[in-house]
């Protein structure tokens, strides 16, 4: 199992790098705070995994801030229409 998490983490890195790289080269839209606090607890939940109450709940809330920043972000276009 540990393996796999090294694995992960080793291949997240590298998607990181290229989307650094990436970013330099062209003018793109930066993550909102609530969607990287998301994506960090989506990621955790992969690492506390192999407790499922824990890795559930972590998903879970991920998720659920991931949709509120979808929200956040569909109710402000809509008032500048």
């Amino acid at each position: 199992m540990t393996v796999y998490i090294i694995v992960l983490l080793v291949v997240l890195a590298l998607i990181a790098v290229f989307i650094f790289i990436q970013n330099r080269q062209r003018k793109t839209r930066l993550i909102s705070p609530l969607a990287g606090l998301a994506f960090a607890f989506v990621l955790s939940s992969l690492l506390f995994g192999e407790d499922r109450l824990i890795g559930y709940g972590l998903m879970g809330f991920g998720l659920l801030l991931a949709l509120l920043d979808i929200f956040n972000k569909h109710r402000g276009k809509s008032n500048h229409i």
